[in-house]
């Protein structure tokens, strides 16, 4: 029987901000939920290659980092460790090693986590000054496509409001069916090795008990899962929504404090992701609640029992799509939201050196003026800082739907 070949090793976003960090800083610290392919990067990309690896979920190199720890982080001139977060104690090891450089060796080590080490205080303290972090989010619709990028956000901003239209039209990627990339989603297993839905339930299922079971126990200990369950599919069905923390609440029968915590975790753990709201206040009274969404779409809806993707599962691919661009830029930007007490709603605000994108999300195939009255508005509040506004939709067009505001397929755009 002939051995199958292995799967094509996509070019990632990270790789560019992990080379800017390896650099730049003695300890670069690799970031994400478990599965998206934090390994297989440390692994494979040149910019960390010649450089001995060693991974905490082998039981070995974790008893050896409880028990001489000095001894394990000077194996090599250039250690990888995957899986850091294990044992956060051996950040100390890594911290004297570092102190110990005169001077400093810029990417000495390379840590990976499926937890957010800047949450726990043991490791963001033991690595202050000394460590720069890169976040590797699931699969992007453009890496999927081999081309290693995300969207054309960036173009967006820098390109003059009128010329939107050719920059647009110029993207040459194959248009797609946002519903069937919603169930796929973006972790590399399940979107770029398995072709069956059965197979991908198979996994994700599994996903989720080894989630529960060992990422978890990482950071708190749970007090009851089938409580912790039951919030992760409430959390779900509210993707892209304002999250009102009481109603959650009282929908799970969890306490407010416990609430928090799980919610909490989620995010500590690469799995939710709350988006806060745009807050320069000119006229109108803004929200303060912040919207929730999910790294991954297709684990949202397997958590949520959702078969058919709904018009929110387009806004949080869309999301997810800004927030790897995001994090793998140089330059700082924010994706916020904006929403009055009135109800006036725009889905997304890319805010990046004092410009702002508003976008809205139409899951439908035709665009009116109704649906963007409200980047209309948002556009009259702030002016010269809001020079255009972006409407997507699950088209074929490209038409200027308002004065500066631009209806484009969103195939096209991530």
């Amino acid at each position: 029987m002939p051995v199958p070949s292995p799967p094509e090793v996509l070019p990632r976003l990270a790789a560019s901000p992990l080379e800017r960090a390896l650099a730049a800083m003695p300890v670069a610290v690799l970031m994400g939920a478990r599965q998206t392919g934090k390994s297989t990067l440390v692994r494979t990309e040149s910019v960390v290659g010649g450089r001995r690896y060693l991974t905490l979920d082998d039981f070995d190199i974790v008893a050896q980092a409880r028990t001489a720890p000095a001894d394990l982080v000077r194996q090599a001139p250039r250690l990888t460790l995957d899986e850091v977060q294990r044992e956060p104690d051996l950040l100390l090891a890594i911290k004297q090693a570092v102190d110990e450089d005169r001077p400093r060796h810029p990417g000495r080590f390379v840590l990976t986590g499926s937890a957010n080490l800047l949450l726990m205080r043991r490791i963001s303290e033991s690595l202050a000054g000394r460590a720069a972090y890169v976040l590797l989010w699931p699969l992007t619709r453009r890496e999927c496509l081999g081309l290693g990028a995300a969207g054309v956000w960036g173009e967006f901003l820098s390109t003059p409001v009128p010329d939107w239209y050719d920059l647009v039209l110029a993207q040459d990627v194959p248009s797609a069916d946002w519903r069937a990339l919603a169930r796929v989603g973006g972790y590399p297993t399940p979107a770029h090795e398995m072709d069956s839905d059965a197979a991908r339930a198979v996994w994700f299922r599994g996903y989720v008990q080894t989630y529960l079971e060992r990422d978890l126990q990482d950071l708190s200990a749970i007090d009851n899962l089938v409580d912790f369950r039951r919030l992760m599919r409430a959390a779900s069905l509210r993707i892209g929504s304002v999250l009102n923390q009481a109603d959650m609440a009282r929908d799970t029968g969890l306490s407010r404090a416990t609430l928090h915590r799980y919610l909490n975790l989620l995010e500590a753990s690469f799995q939710a992701v709350r988006v806060q709201p745009y807050s320069v206040n000119r006229t109108k009274r803004l929200v303060k609640t912040p919207k929730l969404y999910w790294t991954d779409t297709a684990l949202a809806m397997h958590l949520a029992g959702e078969e058919e993707p709904r018009g929110a599962h387009l806004e949080n691919l869309v999301f997810s799509d800004l927030a790897a661009w995001r994090d793998a830029r140089s330059i700082q930007s924010q994706i916020l939201f904006w929403r009055t007490h009135t109800g006036e709603e725009v889905d997304l605000v890319l805010e990046s050196d004092g410009r702002l994108l508003p976008i809205e999300i139409k899951s439908g195939t035709r665009v009116g003026s109704v649906d963007v009255r409200h980047l209309v508005t948002f556009r009259e509040q702030y002016g010269d800082a809001a020079p255009g506004g972006l409407v997507l939709h699950s088209g074929d067009d490209v038409f200027w739907v308002a004065d500066g505001i631009l209806a484009a397929p969103w195939w096209r755009v991530i």
